[in-house]
């Protein structure tokens, strides 16, 4: 376990990483996964993008956050006609093959990119969703300003919902994921919270909400946990965000705490977090954005101590510079993996924003933030 970090050093490198973020978002308002990582250069991700807009957000930088949420009204109000044909499909029982359904990522001016790459996921759509409503909540935005592309959204998820997809890790297509159906219920939630959707959708999206739930909390559940895909006895922490952040399974409930137990059992080293346990990329090394979405499970069922442990690790594994990596190899799962990434990618990527936008958030967990309201004024001053 890394020696404690006292809490003006914790706040220090929230600071500096709420001003990297701030430095590295483009003039379209898409914040970049990790600025010189060969596979991630150029792109933006609806879902990293929608934690590391809440992570902005809770720290008073309203503003930033707004300017991510028009990229994605943009990119979706491209695409209106799109996915009318999707969700028209759907609807007369002929849906649209994987490939035809909208990509995770695109690059920073809104294009889906030439590279190939494991695009059908549905966990973006939600998470965005549900940081816009976070964000709303939080600062009193207007939500109508976002009023098209989150009818869209809608529209996408509840005709789609009970699709299989790739998972965040953009891996096993032919499942359907706990974290994904998690962020789907988010999503549909906080949208309904918004208020800007007519009867028709409100009612469809409260059908599909406690639909994806029902499938979530019936199937998607082994031995008392969340699992990683219906029909898997295993554990994922991306997990941990169902329970912690999304709130989508109370961290105090009885399946919340045997998630958080089958995390800190099965993939988690020293406060540093596996993604699961079969995970070769880079050697299958700890995460930190994962402590801190572990932390903030923990935080959030009252175990604010072992909150703060995992936030020290996380804190531990910042360069010098202050930049955070996406994974570290003090532990890793597949060692004689390594090389094989390192050759096709590189080095591991850093920094990578969405790890500083999650160490971030739980240090506002913990409430160790500077005042509130000097970081709002702060927002308001830069926009």
């Amino acid at each position: 376990m890394p020696p404690t970090t006292d809490d003006h050093r914790l706040t220090a490198l929230a600071e500096q990483s709420a001003a990297l973020i701030s430095s590295l978002q483009t003039p379209e308002g898409a914040y970049p996964a990790s600025p010189t990582f060969s596979a991630y250069v150029g792109y933006s991700w609806f879902r990293d993008g929608a934690f590391i807009a809440d992570g902005m957000s809770s720290w008073g930088e309203a503003a930033s956050a707004e300017q991510f949420f028009d990229w994605c009204a943009r990119v979706l109000e491209a695409r209106s006609d799109h996915l009318e044909r999707i969700v028209e499909a759907a609807l007369a029982g002929r849906p649209v093959p994987d490939e035809a359904m909208l990509p995770t990522r695109f690059t920073f001016d809104g294009r889906e990119g030439d590279d190939e790459w494991w695009d059908f996921q549905l966990d973006g759509y939600g998470t965005w969703l549900w940081a816009v409503g976070e964000h709303v909540g939080r600062h009193g935005a207007d939500p109508s300003r976002w009023r098209t592309a989150v009818e869209l959204s809608v529209d996408y998820l509840v005709s789609s919902w009970d699709r299989p997809c790739y998972d965040w890790w953009e891996e096993h297509p032919m499942h359907r994921h706990g974290s994904t159906l998690g962020c789907i219920v988010a999503g549909l939630r906080a949208a309904l919270g918004l208020g800007v959707l007519d009867e028709t959708r409100a009612s469809a999206a409260t059908a599909a909400a406690a639909a994806a739930e029902a499938r979530l909390k019936g199937e998607a559940v082994s031995d008392g946990h969340l699992a990683k895909w219906i029909g898997s006895s295993e554990v994922d922490a991306s997990l941990a965000a169902v329970v912690g952040l999304l709130n989508v399974v109370g961290a105090g409930t009885d399946i919340g705490r045997r998630t958080i137990d089958a995390v800190e059992d099965d993939l988690t080293k020293d406060g540093g977090v596996h993604r699961y346990l079969d995970d070769t990329f880079y050697g299958g090394g700890q995460w930190p954005l994962l402590s801190c979405m572990l932390g903030l499970a923990h935080a959030r069922a009252g175990s604010t101590a072992r909150a703060r442990e995992l936030l020290d690790w996380a804190a531990s594994t910042a360069a010098t510079d202050g930049s955070m990596p996406e994974q570290v190899d003090r532990h890793l799962l597949a060692p004689t993996r390594v090389d094989e990434w390192v050759d096709r990618w590189g080095s591991v990527a850093q920094p990578l924003l969405w790890s500083h936008a999650m160490l971030i958030r739980l240090v506002v967990e913990l409430g160790l933030r500077p005042d509130a309201d000097v970081r709002r004024a702060t927002s308001d001053a830069r926009a």
